[in-house]
């Protein structure tokens, strides 16, 4: 994988980040760590889910040992790795036993982005599930100090979720495909 392969990788990433993720306010805590430039991106080339491991295994482990202040979150991306959501799904699992064996579970966790994101009980298109859908697969990994801090200084934090909800019902599909049109022309 080249280095304008992981570039492209990192602006489609970033534009979404910008567009969706914080233009949507779909995480109000992400515009904060975006301005600041406190969020690591990273591409894996791996092609299996245990090479994923290592580079997930080698992204956790950084993000523990290293200061708020110069890397506040991570996106660890995978293109050419479980691009099927089920696996993806799957996978989820073992990432989350990596964080209990690594000793970092209650200090780091895992969220999950991917360009076919489903919640249960839901169609594969219904716009809900937009909410988590990433350019590419995406393991974003988060410090739980930063996460409970966010939701302390965030008075409903626990209505983002259903918040979010109403916002991609309001855009809809049709809304969703104009925020990735480009209005330079």
């Amino acid at each position: 994988m080249s280095t304008v392969e992981n570039d492209a990788i990192i602006a489609d990433t970033q534009r979404w980040l910008e567009r969706a993720v914080i233009g949507l306010n779909l995480c109000p805590f992400a515009k904060a760590v975006h301005v600041k430039k406190q969020i690591r991106y990273v591409v894996s080339s791996a092609t299996t889910p245990e090479a994923l491991m290592d580079d997930l295994v080698r992204e956790l482990e950084l993000l523990a040992e290293t200061a708020a202040d110069k890397i506040e979150t991570t996106l660890l991306v995978h293109p050419y790795v479980l691009t099927d959501f089920l696996d993806y799904n799957d996978f989820l699992d073992v990432a989350d036993e990596a964080l209990e064996e690594l000793d970092l579970a209650g200090e780091l966790q895992i969220a999950s982005m991917h360009p076919h994101y489903q919640f249960a009980d839901t169609e594969p298109d219904d716009i809900d599930n937009y909410t988590n859908r990433s350019p590419y697969p995406t393991l974003h990994l988060l410090r739980e100090s930063s996460v409970a801090q966010a939701v302390m200084a965030f008075p409903e934090a626990d209505k983002i979720f259903d918040k979010n909800i109403e916002t991609m019902r309001r855009l809809g599909h049709e809304g969703w495909d104009k925020l990735w049109e480009d209005h330079n022309s």
